[in-house]
């Protein structure tokens, strides 16, 4: 009784605000905003700088992933080291690494790059907060499949670039695919490091988040519906990853029969 009580509790404390952000878009007529073209810049960077960073995410993640899952190291504690990061000490630290007066920042200022404060810095923190919930599920989904599939196609005489093209991939491709979801999703609502590093000027570093942030004060419809937008991308996002893990699991354990 009193677990169904605490867990009833759980639940309704983390659909209340979601509910009050739906309730109030519906009381107040929200889309009635006076902010139009200010959200659908923002809505434009931000699918635009999160599509860019799934992709690199995907670039660099996958080999890193599949490293990890088939030769357990302690590197695995650095990559998921932002998901702990105070988001502000993220943005702090690219700044210091990317910033003009930064280690890397003053020897590209010298070739004339400079990332601070640009729409390029809003894809490296998205990156930065965001590969590591990417290399973790992509990394549960190498480690899923069966040894002896691997085994059985290096004997038949494939090499390690095949057996992973031909076996590893096609097992682990739901559980990348659901990897590159979440990671989209958290690079799609990433505010601290990117308000630090990459600032909050609108049409160039403004994400959906930071126009929430930004616009609160001055007119609550369109931070209602912004938010709003960020609450059904992350349910959606939520649904689609959990599917598709399942439905990985349920693909490794027919291959290994």
């Amino acid at each position: 009784m009193l677990r169904n009580v605490l867990t009833t509790i759980a639940v309704t404390f983390i659909i209340i605000p979601a509910a009050a952000l739906l309730w109030r878009s519906v009381e107040q007529n929200a889309w009635q905003s006076t902010s139009v073209e200010a959200v659908q810049a923002a809505l434009f960077l931000s699918l635009f700088t999160s599509f860019i960073s799934m992709l690199i995410i995907l670039i660099l993640g996958t080999p890193l992933a599949y490293s990890l899952a088939t030769r357990p190291s302690w590197i695995s504690a650095v990559i998921e080291m932002p998901i702990v990061l105070p988001p502000a000490v993220a943005g702090l630290g690219l700044l210091m690494a990317f910033g003009r007066r930064g280690i890397l920042g003053r020897w590209l200022l010298e070739i004339g790059v400079s990332l601070p404060f640009s729409t390029a810095a809003v894809v490296i923190a998205q990156i930065f907060v965001a590969i590591p919930f990417f290399v973790r599920t992509a990394q549960v989904g190498f480690e899923a499949i069966p040894v002896t599939l691997k085994e059985a196609a290096t004997v038949d005489g494939a090499n390690a670039n095949a057996v992973f093209r031909y076996v590893t991939l096609p097992l682990a491709w739901r559980a990348l695919l659901a990897g590159m979801l979440i990671a989209w999703a958290r690079a799609l609502g990433e505010f601290g490091a990117t308000i630090l590093f990459a600032g909050n000027l609108q049409g160039e570093t403004q994400t959906m988040p930071l126009l929430v942030f930004a616009i609160l004060e001055r007119d609550l419809n369109a931070a209602i519906w912004t938010a709003l937008i960020l609450v059904g991308v992350a349910m959606l996002v939520v649904i689609l990853s959990r599917w598709l893990t399942s439905s990985a699991r349920a693909l490794v354990l027919e291959a290994d029969q």
